[in-house]
Formats: C-alpha cells, structure tokens, sequence
C-alpha cells in the first residue's frame, strides 16, 4: 500500500515529491489514507535574463554569509506591484496567464521572526491592498525549497486535538461518518513541498497524506528590493485568493 500511495504522488507532482511516506510509516492497523497532491509549473510574465545572475552575498543571520546565484532585473521593464512599510518590503510578480502570482515578503531590519509575528489573514490583505504597480530595481536569489513536515502537533495545538484520540478515550475521535463505525483516529498527517524558483519562473509541488488508524505611489527614485536576507514567499491564486504555497528562505545555498 505504501508503494502505491508514494507511486501515485510522484506521478502527480512530475517525480518532485517522492516517498512521502516513509518505510514503517504505516502498518497492519492502518484502514484509511487520504491523500492529495498539487503540482504547478509556471513562467514569469517578466523573466529574468540568465545572463545578468550574478554569485552575490546572502545574509544568513548576523555571523553568516553564503554565495548564492542572484537574479536581477532593473530595465525599464522592471515593472511590478510593490510597496513598502516601517518593517518591510512587498513584491509581486505574475506568471504568464495572471492567474497566479507569488508574493514576497521581505523585512528591512533582517529580522524574519519579527515579521512572521505580524503574519496574519487580516495584515496579508492590507499589505495586498496598498500594492501599486511601479518601477522597481529587483535582485532575487533562486532557490530550491523542499520540507517535510508532521503536522500533527501542529493541529492539535490548533484545536484539532480529538480527531487524533483513539475513540475508547474521553474526547476521543468520531470518524463513523466515513467507516460507518467508531474505531478509526488519525495517527499522523505528512506534508512535503517542494519549490524551485528560477529565471524563467517557478515550478512546485506539494502533496498531504493522513494515516488513519484503528484503536490500538510613484517614487523620484526607482526603489530597490534587493533579497539577500532571509525572506517569506507565497503563490497565490488571483480567483480564488488561495493560497497554495508558502514557504520561508533562510539560506538559498542549502
């Protein structure tokens, strides 16, 4: 079962995302696995030219500096949805069709917590409102992002906390709904992403499996947003407001 659940996720994220459930991950008293899977490859509307990625600094933390390939674009094409605040500069670039976009978010002080600690649906739709398209100087790191998470204390301290207690306990889950009895909790929930942004755009995948188991304005100066410190992105659907990727780059060089 275990081969066939990690075969059909590398089929539908094109080989990015592979053995997502590892060896021993599930058992004999696993019954159930949800499991899905997203896949996306897209061209920037405004590419970068190879020819201008340069190796350039990144700014780790205060005590470390690696060399990663910067993109750059400062042409009077350099047009983008941008703003900045106190705390922070806001990028938007579009992929062909403008269906999608991602989002960067990048703090001025080099301070990533700081910013991670104003993230919130109410400050991401402000922060989206004052963009305005304009000129902008851009320098860019590619980067490949690729995590594995367990997210299941992650929901637990979101609240989700009974669905991950066997039912013959107190508070315990209630998935009878689905198996038409109540023996089935959730034994743990994997998610791996994977994106790599580079000059021509970005292409990206994420897939989520659950285990279940039985009991037992305009400038006088062009602005520069130049991220070469640790930085927050995410891809967003125009449509629908989703969304579908959201990562943070530390170091671009791992």
């Amino acid at each position: 079962m275990r081969k066939t659940i990690n075969s059909w996720v590398e089929d539908k994220t094109n080989d990015k995302i592979k053995n997502l459930f590892s060896p021993g991950s599930l058992n004999s008293l696993t019954r159930l696995v949800l499991t899905n899977a997203i896949y996306f490859k897209g061209d920037w509307v405004k590419q970068f030219n190879k020819n201008e990625t340069r190796s350039e600094d990144f700014r780790v933390n205060q005590n470390q500096k690696v060399k990663v390939p910067m993109m750059k674009m400062t042409d009077e094409n350099a047009e983008f949805n941008y703003v900045q605040t106190d705390n922070l500069q806001i990028l938007e670039m579009f992929y062909e069709g403008e269906e999608l976009s991602m989002t960067v978010l990048l703090p001025k002080n080099d301070d990533l917590k700081s910013l991670e600690d104003l993230l919130s649906v109410e400050n991401l739709e402000q922060w989206q409102g004052e963009l305005e398209k304009q000129r902008v100087d851009v320098y860019l790191p590619k980067f490949t992002f690729d995590s594995k998470y367990s997210l299941g204390e992650n929901l637990q301290e979101m609240g989700m906390s009974s669905a991950f207690i066997p039912p013959s306990k107190p508070g315990g889950a209630d998935f009878s709904g689905i198996s038409g009895q109540k023996d089935l909790y959730i034994d743990l929930i994997i998610h791996q992403a994977f994106v790599d942004v580079n000059e021509e755009g970005t292409e990206a995948a994420a897939a989520t499996g659950i285990s279940f188991t039985t009991e037992s304005a305009e400038p006088t100066v062009v602005p520069e947003f130049r991220a070469d410190h640790p930085f927050i992105f995410f891809i967003q659907s125009q449509g629908t407001e989703n969304i579908l990727f959201m990562g943070k780059v530390v170091n671009p060089a791992t």
